[in-house]
């Protein structure tokens, strides 16, 4: 266990060269303390983080821009698109946010859906029927 030093300058009168305070002897053994404190601290810092790996991981968050396209009339929509990720995940258990950015055409985007979910990919598609929508999607979690 580290044990903390107090620390003090040596003190000297200028006129009459007279000690007025000791400083803290500079020694193997104080030093050796320090040593030992920085050790430790670095120690429970790497088992503190190690510990928080798995949370960090399970937020690892990639963004993406994609652009859907739909060429059917309504009621169809051939919209579906897959979508491979930079980073292969540990499981499923990932969520995708989407942000529209543009719509082309007329109609409407209606709502969004995720299937075929994969550690490295998934697919997306609306269900309106506009002729093309740009989304931003953010994938976050899936990471162990």
């Amino acid at each position: 266990m580290y044990r903390e030093t107090k620390w003090q300058d040596e003190i000297v009168d200028s006129e009459t060269k007279e000690l007025i305070q000791d400083g803290t002897d500079q020694s193997a053994g104080n030093f050796n303390n320090a040593e030992h404190g920085i050790s430790d601290a670095h120690l429970a810092a790497l088992i503190m983080f190690s510990g928080m790996l798995p949370q960090i991981r399970a937020n690892t968050v990639e963004k993406k821009t994609v652009t859907l396209t739909n060429t059917k009339r309504v009621p169809f929509n051939n919209s579906k698109k897959s979508v491979a990720l930079a980073e292969t995940r540990d499981s499923l258990n990932y969520d995708v946010e989407v942000e529209v950015v543009e719509i082309a055409g007329t109609g409407i985007v209606g709502e969004f859906d995720i299937t075929d979910k994969m550690l490295n990919g998934f697919k997306i598609a609306y269900s309106g029927s506009a002729s093309s929508v740009t989304v931003n999607l953010t994938i976050k979690g899936g990471s162990n």
